[in-house]
């Protein structure tokens, strides 16, 4: 089916429909609200366990010397250190150092991945750019390598989303998304809906002084398409040999397709 006869009308916005073109500048508020707190969020909401997700994703994406990387709704750099890390222990040959391009949507998403970068020393080999997943300002076929880590819930237009990673993919490259999934163990989900609604807000609240945003961002985890369901969405948009791995008993999974 096409995208027009599944959804429903106007822009999802967690469990509200809001009016065409609402969705952006309110997912760029959330991530305003939240910029300076995100990565301390992140630690709290998942225990941690993030961080093993995020280290099974580089593993997986296996960066090497020489590649031109996209991290899409990367701002705060978490990603795009980590790929430039793992490059730099691959033998380099005679291939120039990696580099990563981090785009984001918003502005102060952005700021807090430079200031990170500075404080990192990491002053070259990683470029920032404010863009939308949906209209990447890139040249076709220009990266080796797509990744986008909790960020493709929260673009309007997933499907347009996806056709514009495989559009900035040279020949041989690769997408690679890293998202909150659909459970594949039912004995959790009450236990997960209650922590989902009632406990994340409330650190949101505590922590990010923003429960709104932490309430939206839970939702919009509910009404991200399940592990099947996003395979099907690639390959539509043109991806090849997809697959994908469940984390944590699917809270979280791993898809992968190529540019073939």
């Amino acid at each position: 089916m096409t995208k027009a006869m599944t959804d429903p009308p106007g822009e999802e916005f967690g469990y509200r429909i809001v009016g065409a073109g609402e969705k952006k500048p309110l997912v760029q508020g959330v991530f305003g609200s939240v910029a300076r707190r995100y990565d301390v969020m992140n630690d709290l909401m998942s225990v941690g366990i993030h961080r093993l997700w995020k280290r099974a994703m580089i593993d997986w994406a296996n960066p090497r010397p020489g590649q031109h990387l996209l991290d899409v709704a990367g701002g705060t750099g978490d990603i795009a250190f980590r790929l430039l890390e793992r490059a730099a222990t691959r033998p380099p040959g005679t291939a120039a150092p990696a580099r990563v391009t981090v785009c984001d949507i918003t502005h102060a998403m952005i700021a807090v991945g430079r200031d990170r970068a500075i404080d990192r020393g990491l002053l070259g080999g990683i470029d920032w750019v404010c863009g939308d997943a949906e209209s990447l300002p890139l040249p076709s076929g220009s990266v080796d390598l797509y990744t986008i880590a909790f960020g493709l819930r929260n673009v309007t237009d997933i499907d347009a989303a996806l056709v514009e990673a495989r559009r900035v993919l040279r020949p041989g490259g690769r997408f690679l998304c890293l998202e909150f999934s659909k459970l594949v163990l039912p004995a959790l989900d009450r236990a997960y809906d209650l922590y989902s609604f009632e406990v994340l807000p409330r650190l949101g609240r505590w922590i990010a002084k923003d429960e709104e945003s932490y309430r939206y961002l839970a939702e919009s985890i509910r009404r991200f398409p399940p592990q099947d369901a996003l395979l099907d969405r690639m390959r539509a948009a043109g991806f090849d040999q997809v697959s994908y791995r469940n984390l944590t008993g699917g809270v979280a999974a791993l898809h992968s397709g190529w540019r073939l």
